[in-house]
């Protein structure tokens, strides 16, 4: 492993738009409404502990190709989007979506996939 960080992308993360994570804001599908709408009484999202383990595992891959990215590197970014594009979201929904925005502006994943793993979720929910 080298010790050189990746870094954002150019010309930023928070200036790659993501249509799919900005409809999800927009639609505020946080989980408090989610929590009220079927009747949840936990307040911590289900989602909340795998979002944890993908930062931890996130943060200990450390930079050793264009396509990962440093603890320091995932924390700055999550910082610029919860500050830009992600602040009317509560936490951890803002933690939650930089994270997958970040993903999509380095290439880890496209938004064309992150959708269809969006849509697949939600039928498992709907079903």
């Amino acid at each position: 492993m080298s010790g050189k960080s990746a870094g954002p992308p150019e010309p930023g993360v928070e200036s790659v738009a993501v249509e799919t994570l900005e409809e999800i804001a927009r639609r505020n599908q946080v989980w408090s409404a989610m929590a009220d709408k079927y009747g949840v009484e936990n307040p911590v999202p289900p989602w909340k502990t795998s979002l944890d383990g993908m930062c931890d595992a996130i943060d200990r891959s450390g930079a050793d190709d264009d396509r990962t990215f440093t603890f320091k590197d995932r924390r700055d970014e999550e910082d610029v989007l919860s500050a830009t594009r992600y602040a009317d979201l509560p936490y951890p929904e803002n933690q939650l979506v930089a994270l997958a925005h970040s993903l999509v502006a380095r290439g880890v994943i496209d938004e064309t996939e992150l959708r269809h793993r969006l849509d697949a979720v939600r039928a498992r929910l709907e079903s």
